[in-house]
């Protein structure tokens, strides 16, 4: 009895050691780009192999971009919180209405156009043919793939009359 408790014991304690050594394998790139200078493009560096040249240089502009970009979020963010509290209040459209609309849309349209301008400053900044592969993940990644409104198979009927389901 006591043989086979020793016989478990040691095989849970494998078992458990094997479990941790495969982790810190597995684990070991993702740990290591979270220890880099800039751990928010470590992942840059090692998709598109970039040199430490390449890589300083995009994260200076990565540095340069970032506070303008969260300014434009912030701007957005009190757009959509004043949009929010006018449609609150009504039951229509309302000049209000279209004007904060459109002033969203503008901004909207101005942050994506920011943001395409960095983008292809960054893939300047890469080898010819990692900087394609990088305008190529940004289309499929990022806001500027824009997808369409899914709106059922049935012409709209389920954006304006309630289903009634059995």
């Amino acid at each position: 009895m006591k043989r086979g408790l020793l016989i478990l014991a040691i095989g849970v304690v494998g078992a458990v050691a094997a479990y941790f050594c495969v982790y810190l394998m597995g684990t070991a790139r993702p740990r290591a780009m979270m220890k880099s200078p800039r751990p928010e493009l470590a992942w840059l560096k090692h998709e598109f192999n970039l040199g430490d040249a390449e890589f300083t240089r995009i994260s200076q502009l990565h540095a340069g971009y970032l506070p303008q970009c969260m300014e434009r979020c912030r701007r957005i963010d009190q757009l959509n919180g004043t949009l929010s509290s006018a449609l609150a209040t009504t039951t229509q459209i309302t000049p209000e209405i279209e004007k904060l609309l459109r002033e969203r849309a503008q901004m909207r349209a101005s942050c994506q156009t920011e943001m395409l301008k960095h983008f292809f400053e960054v893939s300047r900044t890469m080898p010819p043919e990692q900087g394609k592969r990088y305008l190529a993940w940004v289309r499929e990644h990022t806001c500027l793939r824009e997808d369409t409104m899914d709106h059922g198979s049935d012409n709209h009927a389920t954006t304006t009359t309630p289903s009634h389901q059995p």
